[in-house]
This record gives C-alpha cells, structure tokens and sequence, in this order.
C-alpha cells in the first residue's frame, strides 16, 4: 500500500518541480519569439459586453503555449522513470516505471499526439496569416476532424487490442457495446474537447483541470490500476506547476497545446478507468462551461438572435454580470474540487 502511493506521489512531485524548472528557460523562448495571437477576440466579436471584461491587450502581449510547459514536464518524468528501470533494473525501480501496454501506453501517445496537433494549431494563430490565424469557422471545422481521426485512431485501440467492448453503468453493471465503443469514444473525446474553451481567464483551467486528473488518479488508485493512477498524477503535478505562472497576471496561457491534449487524454482515462458515465461529474466545469455555449448559439439562431447568457462560455457571463475574474476563477476551483470529490465517491460505490 505504502510503495503504491510512493509511486504515485513521487513522480507527481516531479512533474511539479521539472514544471518549475522548464518555466523559466521556456518562458525566455515564449516571448523571444513573440508567440502571442495576432489577432485579438475584439477583432472578431461585437457583442459590447465582451469588449467591456476583455483585455485586448494582455491577450496580444501573452504567450499562448504555457501547455508546453504541462506536457514537457509529464513526458519528461515518464521518461525518468522508464530510464531508471532501465539502467538499474532492481525490483522497486521496476515497479516505480509505469509505463505500461495496457493502462498508460495510449494515454501517452494521446497527449503527446494531441499536444503537437494543439502546438500547430498555437503556431498558425501566431506566425499564420489569412482567415485560419484569426481561429475561423472553416478552421474549427479542420479541428474537430483531426481530433474525430485521432479519437477513431484509440477507439480502435480499445476494441482490437484491449479487447473493450462495454462500459460500466453506476449501479447497474457493465454494458456491451461491442464494435460501437469505437465511435462512443469519439463523441466523448469530441465532447471532452468541447469544454476546452474553459480556457478563457488567467488560473481558470488549470485549477480545474488539476482537480480533474486528481480525481481521476484516485479512480484509477481505487481500482488497483497503479499505472494509470501515476500517469494522472503525474499530469496534475505538471498543471500545478503551470498554474504556478498561470495565476493573474498570467505569465502565459495555456493554449490549444495544453487543451487539446489534455482534453483527449481525459477522455482516455474515462474509458481505461471504466468510469465514463463517471466523467460529466468529475468534469462538470468542463461539461457547463460546453453547455452553455451550445444553448447560447441554439437560442441566437431559433430564437431570433436572443440570447440566454450576458457571454459565454459561462465563465464570461458571470464577468460580464460583475463578478471579477479571480472571483470567477476560485469559485469554479471551489465547484471543480467538489464535484471532483462527488464524482470519485460515486465511482466507487458505484461498483
């Protein structure tokens, strides 16, 4: 029991600590190399009220790949530990290496994979020209095609080489799905994705992320599956020490380089921990903050431009109503702490 939660707390701890050391030597690159947006949201919007919360400039002078920092940090400890059991292959370094086939294999490949995609999708909005660098619908379109192929890409994994064909249902037991697993899981990454535009105020998505991959290493710690529990762990500690540098004022964003490989990657937990249904609780703020953007453009297009929020995501709205921004970010770190909470006490009794 004890060394289980040794080589869950070690590796996170230096995850945190490598964050801390990448943070400076990245962060000279980050604004050496000016890679901030070109163009700002003001540009593109003119719905008053966000012109009113939004600071233009801040968003134009900010580094948005800060997510580098998350996942060079989560990489580099994966591969510490691998290399230790390696090259002094004693029992505990052994067990200490959680690199594994079947529990953190895909999850790697999906934040890696995701992350580079994401880091393309950084560097067009910040070298690029021409309507994909001001983030156009055409653009969003090419997205959520990529993250459809890489979803597909694991979905396929889980079925022909895990063997997955059913998830668990809380209370009731396990339900085959057989082959359909494959495009369930590519509209749970899809929708997982969904709720990345969190990412919208200084220490928002990092707080709530971080509670997000908590909860799910302590799923994964419940069910005996010590890998997965590291490997989440480790991602946590890499997101503290982001949001270390993330908090107001932000000395980067976390970008689409952070996002979109932490999103795919949540979504891979849910499935390897068998605990999807589980997922919308433990990531309710995600879950909202998606929500809330669909019912506003739902309501804008039937309802004859009418629309249900001041902004969204849901986020702006409570800015656009008054709340100030580090008000807006501690209560969603309180609500995503809870739920996290909630969602790990259900997949747990659950069983």
């Amino acid at each position: 029991m004890y060394f289980n939660l040794i080589k869950i707390f070690l590796p996170m701890a230096i995850a945190f600590f490598l964050g801390l050391f990448f943070t400076p030597i990245a962060t000279h690159f980050f604004y050496k190399y000016k890679m901030w947006k070109k163009y700002g949201r003001n540009a593109v919007t003119t719905i008053s009220d966000f012109s009113k919360i939004h600071n233009e400039k801040a968003e134009l002078e900010t580094p948005r790949v800060g997510g580098i920092i998350i996942w060079l940090s989560a990489l580099s400890t994966v591969l510490i530990f691998y290399i230790v059991s390696i090259l002094f292959p004693s029992g505990s370094n052994l067990e200490m290496n959680f690199l594994s086939r079947n529990q953190t294999l895909i999850p790697i490949f999906t934040l890696f994979l995701g992350s580079l995609i994401g880091l393309l999708d950084d560097f067009i909005q910040i070298y690029g020209t021409g309507k994909f660098a001001r983030d156009d619908k055409s653009w969003r379109k090419w997205k959520v095609f990529i993250i459809t192929f890489i979803s597909l890409l694991i979905g396929a994994w889980f079925f022909f080489k895990l063997g997955m064909t059913s998830i668990h249902v809380p209370f009731v037991g396990d339900f085959s799905l057989g082959i359909l697993i494959i495009p369930f899981f590519m509209i749970v990454a899809l929708a997982t994705f969904s709720g990345g535009v969190i990412d919208g105020i200084d220490g928002l998505s990092g707080g709530v992320l971080a509670s997000i991959f908590a909860a799910y290493s302590t799923i994964a710690y419940a069910n005996n599956q010590m890998d997965i529990a590291a490997f989440s762990a480790v991602i946590t500690g890499a997101i503290l020490a982001f949001l270390w540098f993330n908090i107001p004022p932000a000395r980067f964003y976390m970008g689409e380089t952070g996002i979109m490989g932490l999103t795919i990657t949540l979504a891979t937990f849910a499935f390897l921990t068998d605990s999807v249904l589980i997922l919308p609780i433990v990531a309710l703020p995600l879950v909202i903050t998606s929500l809330s953007v669909i019912l506003q453009m739902a309501s804008k297009k039937f309802r004859g431009g009418k629309r249900i929020f001041r902004l969204a995501p849901l986020h702006h709205h409570f800015e656009a109503i008054g709340w100030p921004s580090y008000k807006v970010t501690m209560r969603y770190w309180v609500f995503s702490v809870v739920f996290a909470i909630i969602g790990i006490i259900l997949a747990i009794i659950s069983r």
